[in-house]
């Protein structure tokens, strides 16, 4: 047994199979990945990774298992698939998710190569367990997947506390032990026992605040956005590939970057904290509802039209525009009355969160500082936009100020 000191939990023993994958290189490279990707460039603090997500989420379903009393070969390919369920992720972690599945049609979660292969499936053999049926845990099939993937899971209970603790921003702060002592399984289910709606409620909502704060900060969608361009620009050259940069770590990317000439200028801002500025920030209400559902080849599109009409390099024209507001969290499931039910049937909070969410969506174009009014009013022409309050240069500071607008 291996025990691990934890800015989180304390103190994590580490046992079984899970203390031989801990050495396998697989995860030693999780080390190298930071959890939150750029956002260390708004909260200095954020500088964990995904190796100690990573015991935290299996410390977590350890403790759920033995509540459950999940015991033997399940609760061993559980905790298996715990420890495991990031070691796909790509560098910078879900900063490059997006360019890296455009090319391979992989997430990070699709692990079964990694897991059934290499040191991580000679640990799993070694130790008696099927690589396949924990690749599959770590996608959330089968019953016990829940637990691992899933609108309770584990995972979230432990990044939530996580982020919260090193970005020092309090709304992520939940009580996880509760979450795991209320945790039953009904007809295959995994659910929240009888009376626990506020319980249930308390993770949404964490989520919630979390996401314009920490996730969305406008400084981080900046550098995340200038990341996945220099991404997808050293990806259009012969030398490397986009399988090859999924099991790249932070510093294999960014040294890739600064090494090739037409991504080295991105390189050096992100490496200096000399990002883009926002020209255009505009409401759900002032997009085109075509807009939302613009694929990578229109939007990239959009960005040569953009820097065209504002007589620019295409290099400086970046639009940002995320996926439509979803809260997955809200589909939980909660015993009420002796039934199951959706929380977003029994919560009133539900709705005023979703409003809040839509209310705090933006579509962003970012450019260097110096042209940022000229693309401006070229992105709005462009993208058919409803400039009233879009263009950030016409935005009177001080006023209506919003959680997500400080930096």
């Amino acid at each position: 047994m291996t025990t691990i000191k934890d800015s989180v939990h304390d103190h994590i023993e580490v046992t079984g199979v899970a203390e031989a994958l801990l050495d396998t290189p697989e995860m030693q490279r999780l080390r190298r990945i930071k959890q939150l990707g750029t956002v260390q460039l708004v909260y200095p603090s954020a500088n964990h990774t995904r190796f100690e997500h990573s015991l935290g989420v299996y410390h977590l379903a350890s403790r759920a298992l033995s509540h459950l009393g999940i015991e033997g070969d399940a609760a061993s390919h559980v905790e298996a698939a715990a420890l495991l369920h990031d070691v796909g992720h790509g560098p910078y972690s879900h900063n490059v998710e997006e360019v890296t599945h455009r090319h391979t049609g992989k997430y990070h979660d699709d692990v079964e190569e990694l897991v059934t292969r290499g040191t991580v499936g000679s640990a799993l053999d070694d130790h008696g367990l099927d690589p396949k049926r924990v690749a599959r845990l770590v996608s959330g099939d089968a019953k016990f997947g829940q637990l691992v993937s899933g609108e309770l899971d584990v995972d979230r209970m432990d990044y939530l506390v996580r982020d919260a603790h090193h970005t020092g921003v309090p709304y992520g702060t939940i009580d996880h032990e509760r979450l795991i002592r209320e945790l039953t399984f009904v007809d295959g289910e995994l659910v929240l026992a009888e009376g626990n709606v506020q319980t249930a409620e308390s993770l949404l909502l964490a989520r919630a605040l979390m996401n314009p704060t920490v996730y969305a900060h406008h400084v981080a969608r900046i550098s995340k956005a200038m990341l996945r361009r220099a991404s997808e620009q050293l990806l259009s050259e012969p030398d490397i590939d986009a399988h090859e940069l999924r099991r790249m770590d932070d510093y294999d990317l960014l040294v890739g970057l600064r090494l090739n000439p037409t991504t080295a200028d991105f390189a050096e801002r992100l490496a200096t904290r000399d990002l883009y500025k926002r020209a255009v920030w505009a409401e759900l209400s002032d997009v085109p509802g075509s807009l939302l559902d613009a694929d990578h080849e229109t939007i990239a599109g959009f960005e040569r039209d953009i820097a065209d009409a504002a007589d620019v390099s295409s290099e400086s024209v970046i639009v940002d525009i995320p996926s439509r507001p979803s809260m997955t969290e809200s589909s939980s499931r909660v015993m009420v009355n002796g039934e199951i039910r959706q929380l977003e049937r029994e919560s009133p909070l539900v709705q005023a969160l979703r409003t809040a969410q839509e209310q705090q969506w933006r579509l962003g174009v970012y450019a260097p500082a110096d042209v940022t009014e000229t693309v401006g009013r070229a992105a709005a022409d462009v993208l058919g936009l409803d400039v009233s309050g879009a263009l950030v240069n016409e935005v009177r500071g001080g006023l209506n100020t919003t959680l997500d607008e400080f930096e």
